[in-house]
Formats: C-alpha cells, structure tokens, sequence
C-alpha cells in the first residue's frame, strides 16, 4: 500500500467505533478524497472472538485503552509516525501536511498560507520578516471576504510569535480550546474554530522543526 501512496494514515481502534472522534477521522477522510497521493484506513481491532487484527495491534504494541491510536505511514521512513494529538479533523489535517507536504485543506486554511507558515517556524529571525512581509503582501491581493479573515489570522499569529515566541501556536491552541468550552454564541465558536485550524498549521511544523534538531 505504502509503494502505491505517499503517504499513509491508518487508524487503530475497535471494529465498529461511532462518536465525535469518529466523526472527525471522516471529515479527514473526506478531505483525503483531493489527495491521491495519501490513502486514509482504518483498522478493526477485536480482543474477542476471532481477535480480528489482533497481530496488527501487538506488532505496533496499540492496546485497547489507548484507541483510537493514529499512525502516518510515509514513503521512504522505516517507521510510521504518532499521532499524539487531539482528535479533530483540523489538527490531524494539519499533521498530515506537516510531515508529507500534502495540502489537506483544512476549513478556514489557505494553502499558500500555510507553506508561508511552515517557512516562518523554520525561518531564522531575519527570514522571518521577509516571510511575514510576504504574507502580508499576499493578504493585501485577497478579494474573498472570509479568506481575508483567514489572512488576517496568519499575518497576526506570526507577529505574535515574533513578539511571544516560538511556543506562543501552541499555548495559544490550549487558551482557545479552553474558551471552546465556555457557553458562547455559534458565531464566536466559528470563530474560534477558524483559528484553531489555522493555529494548527504552525504548530505542527513548530514540532517538525524541533524534531530536525
């Protein structure tokens, strides 16, 4: 399968899962659909019976109580990688393009965008605002109304991480999962979520970057 894809995501969990993680391992799916070079699956796995997959399971060493487990198998790398994240379908999007370079198209996320955001967390501090200039630049050519919002998002999360740091996507991810729980009106919820997706973009390559060093 590996040798037909770039790359692929395989979910471990029980044969016949339902819920909202379920519900966002589809919406992933779904957005793979644009994708030929990544195939999303997913594996039953029974601890009864005939104990379906079971061999899988114990050759990954996946137990039950950590299901559903996600594992991105990627053309040339000996082993599969974690996925130890959230289960939404914007931040498991945005690991996948992450670590293969595949354009998910998360809601709200612009794929020149988000390449500008993966340069700006590998860039040195002197790159950074020739980047930033750029999205800004890019911004500015933006007709769509929501698509200037989301401009506006990335343009804003990089002065902030100029100003705050490198870590500032990710505890800005967590302050903003936190509002998400609060009682709040559909419209600042979409707000919110918007900016999750986009805040994912340069999370997950904050996290590459630290893997390369």
């Amino acid at each position: 399968i590996i040798s037909k894809h770039r790359a692929v995501l395989v979910k471990f969990d029980e044969s016949y899962p339902y819920g909202e993680k379920q519900d966002q391992f589809k919406e992933v799916a779904k957005r793979s659909a644009s994708q030929p070079d990544l195939l999303v699956a997913s594996v039953g796995i029974q601890d009864y019976g005939d104990k379906e997959n079971s061999d899988l399971a114990e050759r990954f060493g996946i137990v039950k109580e950590d299901f559903p487990v996600l594992k991105l198998f990627v053309q040339g790398k000996d082993d599969p990688i974690d996925y130890t994240g959230d289960l939404t379908s914007g931040d498991v999007s945005a690991f996948i393009s992450a670590n293969t370079g595949l354009w998910m198209g998360s809601e709200h996320c612009l794929e020149e965008f988000d390449e500008l955001a993966k340069r700006f967390m590998k860039a040195s501090a002197e790159e950074r605002d020739t980047i930033l200039a750029a999205a800004e630049e890019k911004k500015g050519e933006l007709e769509d109304e929501k698509e200037q919002k989301s401009g506006t998002l990335y343009v804003a999360i990089m002065k902030k991480i100029k100003e705050k740091g490198d870590t500032f996507p990710s505890t800005r991810h967590k302050r903003v999962k936190t509002l998400l729980t609060k009682k709040i009106t559909d419209e600042k919820k979409a707000a919110f979520e918007a900016r999750l997706n986009i805040l994912a973009a340069f999370r997950f390559a904050a996290e590459n970057v630290k893997e390369e060093l």
